[in-house]
């Protein structure tokens, strides 16, 4: 995690940089890149988590980070856009990193402390994006390619690390045939959820709110440059906040606070502090004001989504964790071929010499929105659950 936030908060920069574009030139090409790599993770997303359901986690886990290596070696050697394409198209290939490493967490967890182990998850992201964009920050300002190439290094490490110590969490007797290309394709996989009518909010739920939360992610460094005047050192170290606010949540708070509320209620009240803090954060123009809405709009984010998962993995077998996890992956990776492709398209329009959205922080009002329609949706599901 740590290698992705190093490298993370610098592509727009990346981009902006090997072909001289504007702000609003970059939010082009940024989204049509973030576009190229979604797609490849759509495709592939499913069938690699039925490959970790048919042979292991472990495996898995492994040639995903080595694509990812990969991908960052690429950047590092980027000359042109077409280098980078190609380099995030190879990490959308490997990119199921997250969706097997949390089916390696329900096989490991009980009903009791599932929500507090995915929340490690999101603390080791959080840890990640503390460390990470602090580096990218520094080494970026260097040279905008050094931490692609640290990157690298470091997943690298990760891929030895793991292949020496990590042990396989899902037991033969638990493992099932290697599903066919059906169950692999993603469309399928959605209507094998849709299914089990009580998942069904828990996509909805998923999309709406990964909706917001991609396109932020995706214009963030674009957008804090436009709109606060932030360079490369000022956009990552807010970013480092974002992970320092995910430790403390994710890390600390989510175990304590479902233990005493319950999923349900931590889900309703997160997605309302979220809807807010958005709404809010769309019409600032200053960065000292904008830092505290981003840390409410955490809080209220990096609550629900551990105790959205928990519930979801708590209504299908053990045996079909890993569907579950992919299929959740691939809500992810549509929302990344549509959010970041329109958020950046919302960018690129008002930064441009003849702007069409009266409100700079257009795309902070519609994420405002996603979370309040994610709250109802929730709420008219929560009776059956």
């Amino acid at each position: 995690m740590m290698g992705v936030g190093l490298a993370f908060p610098l592509l727009p920069k990346l981009i902006q940089n090997v072909g001289d574009f504007s702000i609003s030139e970059a939010a082009y090409y940024n989204g049509g890149i973030a576009v190229l790599y979604a797609l490849a993770q759509f495709a592939f997303s499913p069938f690699v988590g039925n490959l970790s359901d048919a042979y292991g986690r472990r495996p898995v886990l492994l040639i995903a980070q080595s694509g990812l290596a990969l991908d960052y070696f690429l950047m590092a050697l980027a000359p042109n856009l077409w280098w980078i394409a190609a380099a995030r198209l190879v990490s959308g290939m490997f990119g199921a990193t997250v969706s097997t490493a949390s089916a390696y967490v329900a096989d490991v967890s009980t009903a009791e402390n599932r929500a507090k182990n995915f929340g490690f998850i999101g603390m080791a992201f959080g840890l990640g994006f503390v460390i990470g964009p602090f580096l990218g920050g520094v080494l970026g300002e260097i040279n905008i390619h050094l931490p692609f190439f640290v990157s690298g290094v470091l997943v690298t490490l990760n891929v030895v690390f793991g292949y020496l110590v990590l042990p396989e969490s899902l037991p033969r007797e638990h493992r099932r045939p290697l599903a066919g290309w059906r169950q692999s394709n993603p469309f399928t996989a959605f209507r094998l959820l849709t299914r089990l009518p009580k998942l069904t909010p828990f996509l909805i739920c998923f999309f709406l709110v990964f909706m917001a939360q991609r396109g932020l992610e995706s214009i963030w460094v674009l957008y804090a440059d436009f709109r606060f005047g932030w360079g490369i050192r000022e956009a990552a170290f807010s970013l480092a906040f974002v992970g320092l606010m995910y430790i403390i949540v994710q890390g600390f708070l989510v175990g304590r606070v479902v233990g005493r509320f319950g999923e349900s209620a931590v889900i309703s009240a997160g997605y309302l502090l979220a809807s807010s803090s958005l709404f809010t954060f769309a019409l600032v123009d200053r960065g000292l004001m904008a830092l505290p809405l981003v840390g409410s709009f955490i809080l209220g984010a990096a609550l629900a989504e551990p105790a959205l998962k928990s519930l979801a993995s708590q209504v299908v077998a053990s045996n079909q964790q890993g569907l579950l996890q992919g299929a959740i992956a691939s809500v992810n990776s549509l929302v990344i071929i549509i959010a970041p492709a329109l958020a950046n398209l919302v960018l690129a329009n008002v930064s441009g010499p003849a702007p069409l959205a009266p409100v700079p922080g257009a795309w902070f009002l519609l994420g405002s929105v996603l979370f309040l329609m994610a709250f109802f949706v929730f709420r008219r599901a929560r009776a059956s659950l």
